[in-house]
């Protein structure tokens, strides 16, 4: 079985509190069998640069780059931070030697109101995910749109891109979302809330999406699977949300893995020796 984690975030301070080299160790315990391949996702400027150090540390681990809508708020000089966003993520031949395959996580989170004591700004979170789709759109790359509480405005947003192509990760709009943005050429991603004793609205999405555009993750180490919830997440607990997925398409789990393995490759590792 080969498992493909399309969101994870492996420099997070939930790994770094369990010591400096606990996500080393975990990571080569569970790549390359049955891990195989891993999209470590930044969140900002500075997390991004943790993100392509580790993945140059592996030889099927990715970075994606990109500053989050929960992240921006912290950010006081707007400009400079897509600047710095901008070289981060270079030319061609940076891209290539920092295994940059994708512009994320951006989006809209409308879940918190506050950041730190900081208010809520969705027209700063807009203002973010416009430019960060204006760069994807120019450096033709995929993005990674992280969507709370903002259904309608990212949907909307990201129509307006026509070119852009990506994935809603760790979804959790409704079907009928779902099949009108595969409709556009989105790709969907679910991760171990798919597990959830109470994700009903979560697996019919899943039913709904076409198999050739489901991925699947984990956003560790947040949203582990059942029956690990409330664990710390890891790419090496896939098997489970990969066994629901079976599941729900009344297939065997080799397959659920295969398909979404080709699914990532696709979108993620064309451009690249994957």
């Amino acid at each position: 079985m080969q498992i493909f984690d399309t969101h994870a975030h492996y420099f997070d301070a939930k790994f770094e509190s369990l010591g400096a080299h606990y996500a080393d160790g975990l990571l080569r315990e569970i790549m390359p069998d049955p891990i195989t391949h891993i999209i470590n996702v930044g969140t900002n400027c500075k997390n991004s640069q943790k993100a392509i150090a580790q993945a140059r540390e592996y030889e099927g681990m990715y970075a994606a780059v990109g500053i989050h809508p929960g992240d921006c708020h912290y950010l006081s000089d707007v400009e400079a931070a897509l600047v710095e966003l901008r070289e981060l993520l270079g030319d061609d031949e940076a891209r290539r030697r920092n295994k940059i395959v994708a512009l994320g996580e951006i989006g809209l989170d409308y879940h918190w109101q506050e950041y730190d004591g900081i208010p809520m700004d969705k027209q700063k979170q807009a203002y973010f995910l416009e430019r960060q789709l204006e760069m994807a759109e120019e450096m033709d790359l995929p993005v990674i749109i992280h969507d709370r509480e903002a259904h309608g405005d990212c949907f909307e947003t990201v129509l307006r891109y026509p070119r852009v192509r990506g994935v809603f990760h760790s979804y959790s709009g409704s079907a009928e979302m779902a099949r009108e943005l595969v409709r556009h050429g989105w790709y969907i991603s679910f991760s171990g809330t798919l597990t959830f004793k109470n994700a009903n609205r979560v697996r019919e999405a899943a039913l709904a999406v076409p198999r050739d555009r489901l991925l699947i993750e984990t956003d560790a180490p947040y949203l582990a699977p059942h029956p690990m919830r409330g664990s710390l997440n890891h790419s090496g607990l896939m098997r489970y949300t990969v066994d629901t997925l079976a599941q729900i398409w009344s297939c065997s789990p080799d397959e659920a893995a295969k398909i979404t393995f080709e699914n990532a490759k696709k979108l993620f590792l064309s451009d690249t020796i994957g």
